[in-house]
């Protein structure tokens, strides 16, 4: 067998959804080392906070195992992120996931964020009849996907007169701070008919302030992303719908373009995983497949990701 390849797993920050990546990713390398015979080790590591700081940490630690790749989602612009550029001119290969790529010396993996937004806000505002209030809340205000679901949201919002626009926060990616904000925001705007949020955290806080106000069905929410909690929240009707990322397959092409880059083989500049849309009409399959893929004894010897 060739010698062990070492690939790093860097998100914002330690979180279900990139959990779900992680999953992804250490599914891919599974599968390489038994069709390929090499031996691949992907190593996850998540900062406690969204913080550029504290994901520049990662970044120092990981380089100093001199891995054979990295896979980052970063809080920031990549040029802003000095650690990114120190392993860049280290000669390691970084493969950016969840993020747009600045420029054609990184490949990026994950899907049209702008266009994700403006799936999101679209479909809300039909459900609400292009009219009424709608607050909006951003996610880690500097990262740079957040960023472009946001303003592509702000854009449709703006196109019609009968909207108003709320403030609905900033969750930095945190959960409690979601439902925070999310419960400040119902309590200073009764007449709330909408909400919209621009990453995983933003709409289980949302929901959970939603229900404890008891507006569930009076606040419409369309929500980024699927993983269960979003998912258990759709089934009961306290979100609508999500127009969602698709994370493990975020992490198995995050592994497999590591590996080609090992190879020495030139990179795409993008790698597309989609967008699904998740309503009531289809939650129940997405649901099943989350807990399959939760529970070994139900996958069978089946692959959890083909890439």
């Amino acid at each position: 067998m060739s010698k062990t390849l070492q690939f790093i797993i860097i998100p914002k920050v330690a979180h279900p959804w990139f959990d779900e990546v992680n999953k992804g990713a250490q599914a891919q390398a599974e599968i390489l080392k038994r069709e390929l015979g090499i031996d691949i080790i992907v190593d996850y590591i998540p900062p406690s906070i969204a913080d550029v700081v504290e994901q520049n940490a990662a970044l120092k630690k990981a380089l100093r195992s001199r891995p054979s790749g990295i896979a980052i989602d970063p809080v920031d612009t990549v040029d802003h992120m000095r650690a990114i550029q120190r392993v860049k001119d280290e000669g390691i290969p970084v493969v950016l996931f969840d993020s747009p790529s600045p420029d054609i010396s990184f490949t990026s993996v994950g899907n049209n964020f702008a266009q994700q937004g403006i799936i999101a806000a679209e479909r809300l505002v039909g459900l609400i009849e292009y009219t009424g209030k709608v607050a909006v809340m951003q996610g880690h205000p500097s990262a740079p996907n957040h960023k472009e679901r946001y303003q592509a949201q702000m854009t449709v919002l703006q196109k019609y007169p009968g909207i108003t626009i709320v403030d609905g926060g900033i969750d930095n990616d945190d959960i409690e701070t979601a439902f925070q904000h999310a419960s400040a925001t119902l309590e200073s705007h009764p007449d709330l008919t909408g909400y919209l949020c621009c990453d995983a955290s933003g709409p289980i806080g949302i929901a959970n302030a939603i229900k404890k106000a008891g507006r569930v069905g009076k606040v419409k929410v369309v929500s980024m992303d699927g993983i269960k909690p979003i998912l258990d929240a759709i089934k009961e009707g306290v979100i609508e719908s999500s127009s969602a990322t698709i994370p493990r397959m975020q992490g198995s092409m995050s592994v497999l373009m590591l590996w080609q880059a090992s190879l020495g083989v030139q990179l795409p500049q993008n790698i597309d995983t989609g967008i699904d849309i998740i309503t009531q009409e289809n939650v129940d399959r997405y649901l099943a497949d989350s807990i399959e893929r939760s529970d070994p004894k139900l996958r069978g010897n089946r692959p959890e990701v083909v890439g």
